[in-house]
């Protein structure tokens, strides 16, 4: 009942969903209103959603409850966006009739007859520890449901029935909201229950833009063990961009060295050496000069060979170019924002921008397969196209039944699916066209310094440490070091009860992560290549993207040690989650690695005289 009447609500509203959600990206401070009233003018208090506190995610409609509601029952405005349906917000209406600065004393507005059936689940939602979550004017309100008491072997059940809101407002706005939860009523089956509210305004010295740092954590997020952990990572940049700049260069300059030297001796023609005796001192002094022919040189023609499956390859890597986009753009307009401040904005700029931004993933990943040489341009498209959004849709649909087995409000209804399918379809795949034929006008010409062989040249044996499938596996180590801390902050303000707001934090972290991974991946690159192994598109694709391993075994740490989540609704949905989270990441940092990668290869080769 509740899915079916959140369906037909969200049908109703599905164009003015659309709308909204554009303009709610395009303005950072976009509202149902304007956040300015009149005196003894309409104040919404919106239901949203209650929920065992341990599960943040496992939330359900506040009326799932017995609750009951006021006796008003028109409104002036309703408001939901993309993001909000995605993120299971579920705003009802409360009924309480709320005026601004019209103070109100303590009201009875709805009573119940407590059957059995609600006696039963107001003593779960008590056991379970449900919180509920209310906004008024945009500004979250949590209260408590009940309480346990013990006497002796006997438990009593106590539920709070009056809500006592005290509303602070500066000037025409409102920016402060507290409510105390008194009226504790112990549960006794057959008993009348009636529920109460009362409204008190007073005149408050905070300005509206810091009406929300009341809600924020400066002692978490700002902790020295965070400056700690930037500050370490930075050392970490220093360090290893000097380290590997240092090693890099000096086995180069000698490996040049060596081959220029090589090519001096073959210069000497033998008809100005005057027996064959000189000839066999040249050939000695080559053998011990040189030694036998090894090292990254050798595969000078088969380094710009096409790898395998390119069209899966230059997909991966059109989507990530443009997650790559995404999330810096997110996060700027996350700092200049305040996107904390606003419910599912910042889902909802994610999806606006990934839409709009699909002209990216069709120019790199077209440019790049036209650059591999292939000629299935069209199939690389769709194949680009609906690769990520193909496997979010696939995950999500499959916690969702699991949402819907539980009716809970994280089910996200039908039509809101068919909004995001219609964008998949007539806006992602167009646009990825659009920049798909770009790409392999403008970009599409291969110009390697080096002639590909027609016969590929045989991978001698190595030593098992030089194996891809080991490289791989050591390439994400330290990037994920060099960002493991801020992963535990940005865990707990998605699975607990913080929010997150230290944007610049993270704007460094991805900086910092961009450098450690495009030093880390040259490095694993380069001996693959000195093991004259030119198989280094997709090795440097997947170095760089194990760091997705990294954090997802790093999930099941933080569920077990750092969490109180149980039940199968939560760990379904937790681990799901983290798996599209460590897979995005994969992909966005495997591509970072390709491209640094790629920028190297052709700068050491560009020096190298094909033979």
């Amino acid at each position: 009942m509740i899915l079916r009447n959140a369906q037909e609500s969200v049908s109703k509203k599905c164009i003015l969903v659309i709308l909204l959600s554009l303009s709610y990206c395009l303005t950072a401070t976009a509202d149902e209103h304007s956040h300015t009233y009149e005196d003894g003018e309409e104040v919404v208090l919106w239901m949203n959603t209650v929920g065992p506190y341990h599960n943040r995610q496992e939330t359900y409609s506040y009326f799932s409850l017995p609750f009951c509601k006021g006796p008003k029952e028109v409104i002036g405005h309703y408001h939901e966006t993309i993001g909000e349906a995605l993120q299971g917000v579920e705003l009802e209406f409360s009924g309480l009739d709320i005026s601004f600065k019209d103070p109100s004393m303590k009201k009875v507005y709805c009573s119940i007859d407590m059957s059995e059936a609600q006696y039963n689940a107001f003593t779960y939602a008590i056991k379970n520890h449900y919180w509920y979550q209310m906004y008024i004017d945009d500004l979250p309100i949590w209260g408590i449901v009940g309480e346990i008491e013990e006497t002796g072997e006997d438990k009593n059940y106590f539920i709070w029935t009056h809500k006592k809101f005290d509303i602070g407002y500066s000037d025409n706005q409102i920016v402060e909201v507290n409510l105390t939860s008194e009226g504790k009523t112990k549960l006794v089956p057959g008993t009348t229950i009636s529920f109460s509210y009362q409204v008190q305004w007073r005149g408050s010295s905070i300005p509206f833009q810091s009406r929300f740092d009341k809600y924020l954590d400066p002692n978490f997020f700002q902790h020295r063990i965070h400056w700690f952990s930037i500050f370490n990572s930075f050392m970490m940049v220093i360090f290893l961009v000097g380290l590997v700049t240092m090693i890099l260069l000096r086995t180069l300059r000698k490996d040049y060295a060596r081959y220029t030297k090589e090519a001096e001796l073959d210069d000497i023609p033998h008809a100005y050496m005057d027996s064959e005796a000189q000839v066999g001192e040249v050939r000695k002094l080559k053998e011990r000069d040189l030694g036998d022919e090894y090292g990254w040189k050798q595969v000078h023609g088969d380094v710009f060979r096409a790898p395998a499956h390119p069209i899966v390859f230059s997909s991966i890597i059109g989507t990530g170019c443009q997650l790559i986009f995404v999330a810096m753009v997110c996060i700027l307009l996350a700092i200049i924002g305040d996107y904390y401040q606003q419910r599912g904005t910042l889902l909802s700029t994610a999806i606006f921008l990934y839409a709009t931004t699909s002209p990216v993933n069709g120019y790199c990943g077209g440019a790049l397969y036209s650059r591999l040489g292939g000629k299935e341009w069209i199939k690389q498209t769709i194949v680009g196209s609906l690769l990520f959004p193909l496997l979010i849709s696939t995950t999500v649909i499959i916690i969702n039944f699991v949402a819907i087995y539980y009716h809970a409000s994280r089910a996200i209804p039908f039509t809101t699916m068919v909004i995001v399918a219609c964008i998949c379809l007539f806006v992602v795949l167009p646009l990825n066209l659009v920049g798909a034929i770009l790409g392999r006008n403008l970009s599409g010409n291969a110009d390697v310094p080096c002639r590909v062989n027609t016969v590929p040249r045989p991978i001698p044996e190595k030593k098992w440490f030089m194996e891809p499938i080991i490289i791989i596996l050591l390439g994400g180590v330290l990037p994920f070091g060099s960002i493991f801390i801020e992963v535990y902050f940005v865990f707990t303000s998605f699975w607990a009860y913080k929010i997150y707001y230290v944007f610049g934090f993270m704007l460094l972290v991805f900086v910092i992560l961009s450098i450690v991974t495009i030093c880390a991946t040259i490095v694993c690159t380069y001996f693959l290549l000195n093991a004259e192994d030119y198989r280094w598109q997709w090795t440097s694709l997947c170095s760089a993207g194990s760091i997705g391993i990294y954090v997802y075994l790093y999930s099941f740490y933080y569920y077990f040690f750092k969490t109180k989540m149980y039940g199968f609704f939560q760990t379904t949905f937790y681990f799901s989650y983290m798996a599209l989270f460590s897979f995005g990441l994969s992909i966005l940092c495997g591509t970072i690695g390709f491209i640094g990668t790629s920028v190297f290869v052709r700068k050491i080769y560009s020096d190298v005289k094909a033979e």
